[in-house]
């Protein structure tokens, strides 16, 4: 097949040209001075991503990895935390949580809908021995496209003065959608670096708040790989306890030139916006219904589309990638089949999206799907609309 393929999924997300060069330079000695400026440059940028005055730690691990640090550094075994599951990932993050012998408490939420923070509220009100030592959130589920709001979750919290840590996954909305660890209470970010930040996978973040850090030296649970104390002790001096992923650090420092220097993180937020809202209008004339019921809740880095009863969305994402070259997400855990995803963020304009939606357009047509009508009409009226690049 000619031309390259379109990554539309909702992470890993396009590589931009200028981090792969980065990031393809020739390795360097991670004990150099050369190192430990970047290294500390770096660090002092993410604090602006995450919004806090409080450290960053940055873990060679995915996502997975800056879980299991957030809990290992402030809980002790038998601990109990409570999760708001409403989504594929927030249950994996509470079934890590079990495995590390912490007692787990479940909100079950919709998961086509975002965050109830009066259920949290409830759970919370009702745990008076305060035996909840953690709650843990996903600000944007990327299984089902809802963006949730957290500060209502801190406002639970305070309203029911419990005094339990809040954790905030923010995996597939740091340096996409607006998120201020320190406005909004947050204890511990989790955030990777594949999707806003526009890099390859293999980097991880713990955001730490002053709560989080008091809370590390009563904790209990085993660690050493994740221990936040090592990863602090010398990160000034730009020193790290074991190898970092040197040349992954060094495409995070030109990743944070683009959204902090080049950009500003307002029109980043911006444009995800702008091709969110032309996602959803061509997804609306479609027909097909969102995964996400609620407006307000659906996601400006990523589209959950429900496909008709009788029609399955890996045949479609078969179709669309073979034919047309364009990768879409899949559905996971009990929407695998239901849903398809067409991620929106990271380094995408508005053409790089048209051209993917006139693919999945396209492909629908070809598994006769019924169609109320084209959703490419009012496409080019809305780029025009837009301030482009």
């Amino acid at each position: 097949m000619s031309g390259i393929e379109l990554l539309q999924i909702p992470g890993p997300t396009n590589v931009p040209r200028p981090i792969l060069d980065a990031i393809a330079q020739p390795t360097i000695d991670h004990r150099s001075p050369a190192f430990a400026e970047t290294y500390r440059r770096v660090a002092g940028r993410l604090r602006n991503v995450v919004g806090t005055v409080g450290p960053v730690v940055i873990y060679p691990a995915s996502g997975t990895g800056a879980w299991e640090a957030a809990l290992v550094n402030t809980l002790s075994p038998g601990d109990g935390v409570l999760f708001y599951a409403a989504g594929y990932f927030a249950e994996r993050w509470r079934a890590l949580a079990e495995r590390l012998d912490l007692k787990v408490t479940v909100v079950t939420g919709d998961w086509r809908r975002g965050i109830d923070a009066a259920a949290i509220a409830g759970a919370l009100e009702n745990d008076r021995s305060h035996a909840l030592r953690a709650v843990c959130v996903v600000h944007n589920e990327t299984s089902t496209g809802a963006a949730s709001d957290i500060g209502s979750v801190r406002r639970a919290l305070d309203a029911t003065g419990h005094p339990a840590l809040l954790m905030v996954d923010t995996i597939s909305s740091l340096g996409s959608l607006p998120y201020a660890q320190d406005d909004l209470g947050v204890d511990v970010t989790v955030a990777a670096s594949q999707k806003g930040l526009m890099l390859p996978p293999g980097l991880s973040f713990n955001g730490i708040g002053p709560k989080a850090l008091e809370a590390y030296e009563a904790a209990r649970l085993p660690r050493f790989y994740w221990d936040w104390a090592d990863m602090l002790a010398r990160a000034d001096d730009g020193w790290l306890p074991y190898t970092p992923a040197t040349n992954l650090v060094m495409g995070l420092d030109r990743a944070l030139e683009l959204l902090l220097v080049e950009n500003s993180l307002p029109s980043v937020f911006e444009r995800h916006r702008r091709l969110a809202d032309i996602c959803r209008s061509c997804v609306a004339a479609w027909g097909l219904e969102f995964q996400i019921v609620e407006e307000a809740e659906r996601s400006d880095a990523l589209t959950a589309v429900r496909m008709p009863e009788g029609s399955d969305a890996d045949d479609l994402r078969a179709l669309v990638r073979d034919r047309f070259g364009v990768a879409l997400g899949n559905g996971l855990g009990p929407l695998r089949g239901r849903v398809f995803r067409i991620g929106h963020l990271g380094d995408l304009n508005d053409a790089m999206l048209a051209g993917a939606l006139a693919a999945i357009e396209s492909g629908l047509r070809k598994m006769q799907v019924p169609l109320r009508s084209s959703g490419l009409d009012g496409i080019a009226y809305r780029m025009a609309e837009g301030p482009g690049r």
